[in-house]
């Protein structure tokens, strides 16, 4: 779980504090020491791991998530986001994926683009706030990873330009726009398309205290019957140099991965830049380094080359949408999850895995009706070591807790808090340790207060702590701290010399022992704090 921050002291600088610091500590409160280094090599439970990205998209197209309709006053919005991420928290989520830019229009504050429709019912009004800079104060808050999940070329879910308001970019350079399948897209294959998407994503990443960057499979729009996407002009002025019109797509969609991956690293090192494509990059029937499918093909369907953007390190991660039931003839999902792992393997990017609640309780295929499907799918994930965790899509769908899958999440399959996998490219020192100092009984609840040091470290600074409890007194091996049924969660950090927190899950009549550790924005964490031992 995350645990809400206290921005207070709850001793203040009390008669125990200053003890601490003087020297002197509280009964109960050991002396901070050489610790035992939290080693690499130890392993808990596979069934929970320590480690593991757990994510939920929140989608705005169509207002399908969030808003739930457009025209709700700022306050209204922003409650109905607060809710959302309660429930993720309370899921044991540790990551949300916040659309945007859902057709080329904002959910922020932008010079490029308008305000979304989806925000007022009207593009280009101004919604009284900003949703992207509250979001992600709301998320930090509940530590939870913000993501700001853009899509680079939908400019309309309608045809006709005149619609949009007459500054937005599709009118002010209607050269830049197509109309295919009922929709309004921005043209790939044009310079000035991918200048202006870099600067419109650069943007984001520079203003907002996001940790990521994401895409999902819409690249190239899925085709519609026969036709095909109308870029003879552009073809033309910029295709000469490849021997075929699908190879060029395919050039003007790497270029944009590639490009995003040097820009938004010179921006911000440490910020997360990942796609979550089509499941399929090719059938084994088409080429032989395909998977054992028979479906849709992202690299000749929507241009999509994703294999090749792994082996070029292009992304820190990739969730590919495996949304099939195992052992579905035409695409299996234990049959991509395993290419998806081998794909994968020694390249440094991160595999996440996109799935689908939208299925489950569908009749057709009728695996779906089988309330084991979907939990099967992360049991399966176990048995590969490169599956870094899951994205499901979509928040709302999941809170209907379809075939009572949200309640095995909690109960079960995220029966205990994770915290996000470190990722490949992000290595680096852990933060310092810090002291806890104080620890009573709380007077305002049941539970136990606890109170640490915070402070500007020598190294990487602190951006959340993770609060361990074990039974009895100490002393506790390193490797204790690898079990995830000893995390009792994290709390984000807050300014100030001491951060506080209250478990009030503490049995009474027993003795228990905390530890806190600090734990970076690159997810690194440190050393464990001194012991402090209390009897509820």
């Amino acid at each position: 779980m995350t645990i809400p921050p206290s921005r207070r002291g709850f001793l203040g600088v009390s008669a125990g504090v200053s003890a601490a610091l003087a020297g002197g500590l509280p009964a109960g409160i050991t002396p901070a020491s050489a610790a035992e280094p939290l080693s690499g090599d130890c392993t808990g439970d596979p069934a929970h791991p320590k480690r593991q990205l757990r994510g939920v998209w929140i989608a705005s197209v169509s207002n399908i998530n969030w808003p739930s309709t457009p025209g709700l006053s700022a306050e209204h919005q922003q409650a109905e986001l607060r809710a959302l991420l309660d429930a993720a928290a309370r899921m044991r989520m540790n990551a949300v994926y916040l659309q945007v830019r859902p057709a080329a229009d904002a959910l922020y504050a932008s010079e490029h683009e308008p305000w979304s429709q989806y925000l007022t019912g009207t593009q280009g009004q101004n919604p009284g706030y900003d949703p992207l800079a509250f979001a992600v104060a709301e998320a930090h808050q509940r530590n939870l990873e913000l993501h700001a999940w853009l899509n680079p070329y939908r400019v309309s879910t309608q045809p006709d330009p005149s619609k949009l308001v007459p500054t937005h970019p599709a009118r002010v350079h209607p050269d830049w726009c197509v109309q295919y399948g009922g929709q309004l897209y921005y043209n790939p294959g044009l310079p000035e398309v991918l200048d202006f998407d870099v600067a419109v994503i650069t943007d984001v990443a520079s203003r907002y205290d996001i940790d990521g960057i994401h895409f999902d499979d819409y690249f190239y729009p899925y085709p519609v019957g026969t036709a095909d996407f109308p870029d003879d002009a552009a073809y033309a002025a910029y295709g000469s140099g490849f021997a075929s019109r699908a190879d060029w797509r395919r050039a003007n969609i790497d270029r944009l991965v590639s490009t995003l991956q040097s820009e938004l690293r010179a921006t911000k090192p440490w910020l997360k830049w990942g796609i979550s494509p089509f499941g399929i990059w090719r059938n084994a029937a088409t080429d032989p380094l395909g998977s054992a499918t028979n479906g849709l093909q992202s690299f000749d369907a929507l241009y999509a080359d994703t294999r090749s953007w792994v082996r070029k390190g292009w992304l820190d991660y990739i969730a590919p949408q495996i949304y099939w039931n195992i052992g579905f003839p035409v695409a299996a999902y234990d049959v991509l999850l395993d290419w998806w792992a081998k794909a994968v393997d020694g390249t440094g990017t991160q595999l996440l895995i996109g799935q689908t609640v939208s299925k489950i309780g569908i009749s057709s295929p009728p695996a779906w009706l089988d309330p084991d499907e979907m939990p099967n799918h992360l049991i399966l994930n176990r048995k590969y070591p490169e599956a870094a965790g899951d994205i499901f899509f979509n928040i709302t769908k999941l809170l209907t807790d379809p075939l009572g899958f949200q309640s095995r999440l909690i109960d079960d399959l995220y029966g205990y808090p994770a915290l996000v996998p470190e990722m490949a490219r992000h290595a680096g020192p852990a933060p310092e340790r810090t002291a806890l100092t104080a620890a009573c009984r709380s007077h305002s609840s049941s539970g136990v207060e606890l109170e640490w040091l915070h402070r500007r470290p020598h190294g990487p600074e602190a951006a959340y702590y993770a609060v361990y409890r074990f039974a009895g007194p100490p002393p506790h091996r390193g490797c204790d701290f690898a079990d995830a049924k000893n995390l009792l969660g994290t709390v984000r950090a807050v300014p100030g010399l001491f951060n506080a927190w209250t478990d009030t899950s503490a049995a009474a009549g027993q003795d228990y022992t905390y530890y806190v550790t600090a734990v970076d924005r690159l997810h690194h964490e440190s050393s464990p704090s001194n012991p402090a031992t209390m009897r509820t």
